[in-house]
Formats: C-alpha cells, structure tokens, sequence
C-alpha cells in the first residue's frame, strides 16, 4: 500500500510543531528525545531584518576614535544601536577569562558575534547588523538584559 504523499508524516508535523514554538518563544533552537527519535530544530537570529548572517572572524582592533558617549536611554533612538532580542544573561565573552567579542573601538563585520546571550540555558550569538566600528558598549558581562534593551553602537 503506497503512502499518502499528500499527509504529512509523524517526524514533520512534530518539526513544524517544534519551529512553531520557536518563533512563538524567542529561542533559538529545541532539542527534544521522544521513543528514540532525536530531533534538534534551530533557527538563526538576526537583529535587522535586512541583515543576513554571515560568519566572519573577528575584526580586528582599532584605535577608538573620540565617540559622543551617549545614556543608554538615549542610544535607543540611534540607528547604529543593536538591541537586544531577548530577555537573558548578556556575555561579552565564550567563557571566563576569554576575552572579549567587541570593545569600544573594534571594527566588525556583517554577521560577526559581538556578545552572547544565555535565555533558557540556551546561547544565542548576537551577529553584527552591519559593518562598522563599535563605539559604545552599554553592558557588562554576566548582566541581565531586557528585550529591547540597547547592548552596543555600531557606526
């Protein structure tokens, strides 16, 4: 008896269902262990729509040059502003004592992690919108972070 192409199966009903939940939470990807079918779903984030991930290295240092220090209230308004998309633990670093994604100064590609933040034990890299210098850090690391809440100022 031949299958019903038509139906789905079992296997893409439960990832549809899956990357459903993504988007309704936020995260970043589902791991899940049913009757020894292991499945791991994960989508990539990006903080401006038009911005595609793109993996690069990291940029390399470059003496800052004298940036207006603007309050983090007021950087909300700033187009070169990356907001978090997320509530979570900001790292600006893979581990301790490592150093750190992006400093005042640093000049980043499109696509490269300027921090990680940890929601639901899980590590979600935050990628550069675009191409630039960072010329403001607003947190430190191992700081809890709001959606919305301005993290770097990349012109």
């Amino acid at each position: 008896m031949a299958k019903d192409k038509d139906k789905p199966s079992a296997e893409s009903a439960l990832i549809r269902e899956l990357a459903d939940l993504l988007n309704e939470t936020g995260l970043s990807e589902i791991e899940m262990e049913r009757e020894g079918l292991r499945l791991r779903v994960a989508r990539q984030i990006t903080v401006a729509a038009a911005a595609p991930a793109i993996h690069a290295a990291h940029g390399a240092h470059a003496a800052p040059a004298a940036p207006v220090a603007l309050k983090p209230a007021d950087a909300a308004s700033h187009p070169g502003t990356v907001k978090s998309p997320m509530v979570g633990t900001a790292y600006r670093a893979a581990e301790p004592g490592a150093a750190a994604f992006v400093d005042v100064g640093t000049r980043v590609a499109q696509g490269q992690t300027l921090l990680i933040i940890e929601a639901m034990k899980t590590m979600n890299h935050i990628p550069a919108p675009r191409a630039g210098t960072v010329t403001q850090v607003f947190i430190d690391n191992g700081q809890p972070v709001e959606f919305g809440e301005p993290l770097v100022v990349i012109e």
